[in-house]
C-alpha cells in the first residue's frame, strides 16, 4: 500500500518533518534535487545541455539546486527564473544566489537556444489557479522544446487533488515525486501529463499519512496476496460462503452468468442465482457450479427464503428496470439481514428511490459507473469527473453506503475511511460485462468474511489486475468480460505462488 496526498495533506507532511521531526527545509531540498538527478541519470535522459525553469516558491528552489548539481557534474546548465523576486520563499532566495554565485546562467526571459533536457520546477503543488500571461507563455514554449522534459514533483499546472489541468500544463515524460506520488498525477488527466511517475525519499515519512482520514492510498501488485481472504486447510463450501446472485432478467443471462462466475473465482463457497425463468437452461449449461432458482411472476415467500440462506446478496446485473424488478430491489433492501451489493440496473432503480436506502439496515456497496452516478447525485458527468472523489464521498455520507465509482480511475469510499484509488487495469476492460464481474468479485470476497470497504477496495484491484493478464493474452482490443475472470485466476495464483516461494 502507498499514499497519494495531495498538495495541501504534502505541505503539511512537510511541515511536520521540518518542525516536529527536525530536518531542515534545505535539507529536505537538497535531497529532492540530488534525488531528480540521480532518477534522471537512472532513465537515460541527456543532462548535458539542461535547462531548468524555476519559480518563486520551494519547487523553484529545487530547480536551482539542480541547476547546481547538474553544473558541479561538469554539464552546461541553465536557469529561467519564471517567477517574481517579490515572492520568492527563503529557501528559494538562498538557492537562486548559490547558483548565481557558481556563475549558473540565469534568464528571465525564455532562451532562444535547444536543450537536451527541460525541467519544470516553477509551480509544484502549491499551484491552485488557472495559469495565464507570462506563466502560459513559458510553459507553451517549454512544451514546444524538442529536449527531454521532467517535472519535478508535478507537472505544473496540474491540480495536485483532482487531476484537473489549470488553463495549460507542462508535458512531462517522467515526473520525480518528493515521498509520495501525487494524487493529481494519477487521475485523468493529470496522468497524461506526467508521464512515468517516480516516488523518491527525501526525509518525509509516508506513514505520516497514516492518521490522514483524507489522504488516499492505492495498492500495488505485491499487495495482492494479502488481500485475498485466507484458505484454511480444515474447510468445506459452508466456510467461504453462500451468495444470492438476483441477476438477469429475460434474455439477459450474460451478466447473471458472468457475476456469478466471478463470484466463484474470487473464492466464494456456493453461488445460488435467482433470475427469470427464461435463463434458467443456459445458465445450467454456463455454470453448472451455480444453483439456478427462478421467478416467472413476483413472488414474495420465494424470495424471503432465498435471503434467509445467503450470507451476502448481489442484486442488479442485467435485473432490468421493470415493476418486478424494482419490487426484488425494494423487498431485498427491507428484508436482507446481510451485505448487499447493487449493480448495474439496481442502481438505475435506485436512483428513482433513493429513500429505499433508508431502509436498509445492513452494509451496502454501490458500484456506479459514471452515468448512473450522475442518475444517483444529479451531478453531471463533466462535475463528477472534476471532482470524482469529492462526489463519491459525498454519496457514501449522504447514503452511509461504500461507494465504488467506476472510471479510468475506480475510487472507493466510505465515511471515515481513507479513499482508494485503484491504478491498475487499462482500456482493454471497457467492455459490456466488465462491471457485472468486478460486482461478482467484491460479493465472492465479501462471502469469505472481507469486511465491505477492503472486499470493494480488493475487488476493485483484484479485478483491475485480472484485466492486465487479460490484456497480456489477448492484447488491448480483444478482450472480453469472460477474459477478465480468467486473468483474476491467473493473478490470483500467481500471487499466492510468490508467496510461498
Amino acid at each position: 500500500m502507498r499514499y497519494l496526498p495531495d498538495g495541501n495533506q504534502m505541505k503539511n507532511a512537510d511541515s511536520h518533518t521540518i518542525h516536529e521531526v527536525g530536518i531542515p527545509s534545505l535539507v529536505l531540498m537538497e535531497r529532492a534535487a540530488l534525488q531528480t538527478v540521480k532518477v534522471m541519470e537512472e532513465y537515460g535522459i541527456d543532462t548535458s545541455r539542461a535547462l531548468v525553469v524555476c519559480g518563486s516558491g520551494n519547487n523553484g528552489g529545487d530547480g536551482f539546486a539542480i541547476a547546481r548539481l547538474l553544473r558541479e557534474k561538469g554539464h552546461e546548465a541553465e536557469v529561467l527564473f519564471a517567477g517574481k523576486e517579490s515572492s520568492l520563499s527563503e529557501e528559494c532566495r538562498l538557492q537562486k544566489q548559490i547558483a548565481q554565485r557558481q556563475g549558473i546562467p540565469v534568464f528571465t526571459s525564455y532562451p532562444g537556444k535547444e536543450y537536451t533536457v527541460v525541467i519544470d520546477a516553477v509551480f509544484g503543488v502549491g499551484l491552485s489557479r488557472e495559469i495565464t500571461g507570462n506563466y502560459l507563455e513559458i510553459i507553451r514554449r517549454m512544451n514546444e522544446s524538442s529536449g527531454r522534459k521532467v517535472a519535478v514533483d508535478i507537472a505544473s499546472g496540474i491540480c495536485s487533488r483532482t487531476g484537473q489541468v489549470l488553463g495549460t500544463a507542462f508535458r512531462a515524460e517522467l515526473t520525480v515525486a518528493m515521498a509520495c506520488v501525487k494524487l493529481g498525477s494519477v487521475l485523468y488527466p493529470g496522468e497524461e501529463y506526467s508521464g512515468r511517475t517516480v516516488a523518491v525519499p527525501i526525509g518525509i515519512d509516508p506513514e505520516y499519512f497514516r492518521k490522514s482520514p483524507e489522504v488516499c492510498f492505492t495498492y500495488d501488485r505485491a499487495d495482492l496476496a494479502g488481500l485475498l481472504p485466507v484458505r484454511r486447510a480444515d474447510s468445506h463450501k459452508g466456510t467461504y460462503g453462500k451468495v444470492l446472485m438476483i441477476t438477469g432478467c429475460a434474455g439477459m443471462a450474460g451478466a447473471a452468468y458472468l457475476s456469478a462466475a466471478a463470484a466463484y473465482t474470487a473464492g466464494a463457497g456456493l453461488v445460488q442465482i435467482y433470475t427469470a425463468e427464461e435463463n434458467r437452461v443456459i445458465l445450467q449449461q454456463l455454470l453448472p457450479e451455480a444453483i439456478i432458482s427462478c421467478y416467472g411472476t413476483y413472488d414474495e415467500e420465494q424470495l424471503d427464503r432465498l435471503l434467509a440462506w445467503a450470507d451476502v446478496v448481489c442484486i442488479g446485473c442485467g435485473l432490468g428496470q421493470s415493476g418486478l424488478s424494482g419490487k426484488l430491489l425494494e423487498h431485498t433492501l427491507e428484508t436482507a439481514k446481510v451485505p448487499c451489493v447493487i449493480d448495474a440496473d439496481g442502481l438505475n432503480l435506485l436512483s428513482r428511490r433513493k429513500e429505499l436506502l433508508d431502509r436498509a439496515c445492513v452494509p451496502v456497496i454501490l458500484t456506479p459507473h459514471m452515468m448512473e452516478m450522475s442518475r444517483l447525485t444529479g451531478h453531471t458527468v463533466g462535475e463528477i469527473a472534476e471532482d470524482r472523489i469529492g462526489c463519491a464521498a459525498e454519496l457514501a455520507e449522504r447514503c452511509q453506503t461504500v461507494c465504488v465509482l467506476k472510471d479510468s480511475r475506480t475510487v472507493v469510499l466510505e465515511k471515515g475511511r481513507q479513499p482508494f484509488v485503484n491504478l491498475a487495469g487499462n482500456s482493454a476492460m471497457a467492455k459490456a460485462g466488465s462491471g457485472d464481474v468486478l460486482a461478482g468479485v467484491i460479493t465472492g470476497l465479501l462471502a469469505q468474511g472481507t469486511e465491505p470497504f477492503l472486499a470493494a477496495c480488493a475487488g476493485v484491484f483484484l479485478h483491475a489486475c485480472g484485466g492486465d493478464e487479460a490484456r497480456d493474452v489477448k492484447g488491448s482490443y480483444s478482450v472480453l468480460a469472460r477474459d477478465l475472470i480468467a486473468g483474476i485466476q491467473r493473478c490470483m495464483k500467481k500471487s499466492k505462488e510468490q508467496t510461498e516461494r
